[in-house]
């Protein structure tokens, strides 16, 4: 009798969803791990992880640890004794007892196509890198930062209007599809872990606040992958009137630049001069406001 191999799943945002999801129809999950419920939003109210909302939507069992390493933690793991464990956007460090626990180890569903773009942020770094592609590899993990053996990969175009909030959702889907076609090969022994090229490595860090400063003497085509790549966050935006003014949509216009940082309108829109080119700017949001279209700010602003 072929006996179905048990299943732990960690991961925590809106990207891991679709793979709880067809691993759910497919394999006994026997236990999610995701981070704990954080405060959110102006109120400050607790809001779950989406996978912890799905998880009680299938009536799976779960933690929700501060520090996987704390020693509850690795009992329940223990006692959930897994055959493998499924990684998809978790947001901690496995260490090597992790590692070791299942059978089968550990695979991780990675939005990049590595070696390129190891690292926190591999989305936002491939479009900001004005990367033609990107994709998912599914890899065995190690003890270092994406650093482990690839069981597949898939690549996928990015498009001229592709967001990070776009691609994030394609690569969601793109991962979950990917990992059900390799899951069985792998089990059965038919795929063979590829170690990857350490010579063609880059990494993505973490995103912080302020990487979405627009700094104009940036050439314009930068600034507009910019936009791009950190939206929907940290926002891409400059300061205007003594505040921030967030730019959400943008594109490059070939007309010679006035100087970097000029103010100016192009096509009935406001636009700002670059070190090479002009930004122009579609959509934007003043602090405190919705999101306007450009033509629409610039009938309303006091000056620009």
């Amino acid at each position: 009798m072929n006996v179905q191999p048990r299943l732990v799943f960690m991961g925590s945002p809106d990207f891991s969803v679709p793979s709880l999801r067809v691993l759910a129809e497919h394999y006994p999950v026997v236990g999610l791990v995701t981070q704990p419920d954080r405060e959110a939003g102006r109120g400050r109210k607790l809001v779950s992880p989406p996978v912890k909302r799905l998880a009680l939507h299938l009536g799976l069992p779960l933690i929700q640890p501060e520090r996987l390493r704390a020693a509850e933690a690795m009992e329940q793991l223990r006692r959930w004794s897994p055959d493998l464990i499924v990684v998809a956007a978790f947001g901690q460090i496995l260490r090597q007892e992790v590692l070791d626990l299942p059978r089968y180890g550990c695979v991780n569903i990675h939005a990049s196509l590595l070696p390129r773009w190891r690292g926190a942020a591999p989305i936002n770094a491939a479009i900001l890198a004005g990367d033609a592609e990107t994709g998912i590899t599914i890899m065995k993990m190690d003890a270092g930062v994406d650093s482990g053996a690839m069981l597949a990969q898939r690549g996928i175009p990015i498009a001229p209007e592709d967001t990070a909030g776009t691609m994030f959702e394609k690569l969601a889907q793109l991962g979950a599809d990917l990992l059900i076609e390799t899951l069985p090969a792998y089990l059965s022994g038919k795929i063979q872990p590829q170690a990857q090229d350490d010579s063609r490595v880059t990494y993505a860090p973490m995103l912080k606040k302020e990487d979405g400063w627009l700094d104009f003497t940036r050439p314009a085509e930068e600034l507009a992958r910019r936009v791009r790549a950190f939206n929907p966050w940290p926002g891409a935006f400059f300061e205007w009137e003594g505040g921030l003014l967030k730019v959400r949509r943008a594109r490059v216009s070939d007309e010679k630049s006035p100087g970097a940082g000029s103010r100016l309108t192009v096509e009935g829109r406001p636009a700002i001069g670059t070190s090479d080119g002009i930004l122009i700017l579609e959509e934007i949001q003043p602090a405190g406001k919705n999101p306007m279209p450009g033509k629409a700010f610039l009938a309303g602003a006091r000056q620009w």
